[in-house]
């Protein structure tokens, strides 16, 4: 079983999550992992009443659409308390060192590993201007995460987009089957040669989801208010990141904030579910939308957009009991 996501940091913003029948649209053309998937393997994970994720949903409540269509899946696995490898990407530019952006992702962090289940490994990676750098490679002795991220001092500018797109597959090393990235940044970039219509094309399609932790400003004073200073953040980039990779996203200011954040996200790693299949061979290799529909006791879905590849095998009954008692 494969599964993964990637963090960055937040509470969560309201009306963010797509509702469960909900299809995420794609432009023509948009890259993925590979040219042309052998197998689709899809992790997800669904809301419930009060934003809780459900831990016992059931292969009949769940209907997986391609392009609007109905697709038979021949996996349906639930990964609840399976151990995670966690890949910690962190922004280590200059623009970090404002409003103590980074004493919260070294909190972020602390709080993530604090959560830490047996099985559990972490890596650490930096970026700034350049690519992002292994400071730390996957491991269960977390006291090297603590070390190394004690060693990081902001500088430079930011090429976020270019260290992003690398994650995915840096995200394999891990040793467990359930994988997560784990990004801590303000969204802000100013070095890349990778543009954002790129990375959002490159984005599409990966198997792993993003969870972004958005860092930002706790605010300016205003006419006696405090206000976010969302110039100092790009809030939408992350959530754009979250919402192609069937990941979410949380920000935050405060210790207690960031303590919450990691929580829920937590939660959504222990509680994530598998289903795929495999692609037909037949028709173009082209970029398909998944949305996934679900029964009503779900509230929200966190899908992936996508995959590149062939047609999909369609379900030709309506009925899915009658589907399984055939097969």
């Amino acid at each position: 079983m494969r599964t993964a996501a990637l963090l960055l940091l937040a509470i969560p913003v309201a009306g963010q999550s797509s509702p469960p029948e909900a299809q995420s649209a794609a432009p023509p053309g948009v890259m993925s992992e590979s040219v042309s998937v052998g197998y689709v393997m899809i992790p997800f994970t669904v809301l419930g009443d009060h934003g809780r994720p459900l831990k016992d949903l059931r292969d009949a409540e769940v209907d997986l659409m391609v392009d609007g269509q109905r697709v038979r899946s021949d996996m349906f696995e639930k990964s609840e308390n399976a151990p995670v490898s966690f890949a910690i990407l962190l922004d280590g530019s200059g623009s970090m060192a404002l409003a103590g952006k980074m004493d919260s992702a070294r909190a972020a962090i602390g709080a993530l590993i604090g959560h830490r289940r047996p099985g559990d490994d972490f890596a650490l990676y930096v970026f700034a201007a350049s690519k992002a750098i292994e400071v730390v490679p996957f491991t269960e002795n977390v006291a090297e995460i603590t070390n190394g991220l004690a060693k990081i001092d902001p500088y430079g500018k930011t090429a976020f987009f270019d260290a992003l797109v690398t994650m995915p597959e840096r995200s394999s090393l891990g040793k467990n089957p359930s994988r997560a990235i784990i990004l801590l940044s303000d969204g802000i970039d100013n070095a890349s040669s990778m543009t954002r219509g790129a990375l959002a094309s490159r984005l599409q399609g990966i198997s792993v989801p993003i969870y972004p932790l958005g860092l930002r400003d706790s605010g300016v004073r205003t006419d006696d208010r405090k206000v976010p200073r969302e110039d100092l953040s790009d809030i939408g980039l992350l959530n754009e990141v979250a919402t192609l990779t069937g990941g979410k996203l949380y920000l935050g200011t405060t210790p207690q904030q960031i303590a919450e954040a990691v929580s829920h996200i937590e939660d959504d790693l222990r509680a994530q579910y598998l289903i795929g299949f495999a692609p037909t061979g037949k028709g173009a290799v082209k970029y398909r939308t998944i949305s996934l529909k679900l029964t009503g006791r779900a509230r929200a879905v966190h899908v992936r957009a996508g995959y590149l590849g062939t047609e999909p095998p369609q379900v030709a009954s309506r009925n899915k009991n009658n589907e399984r008692k055939k097969s």
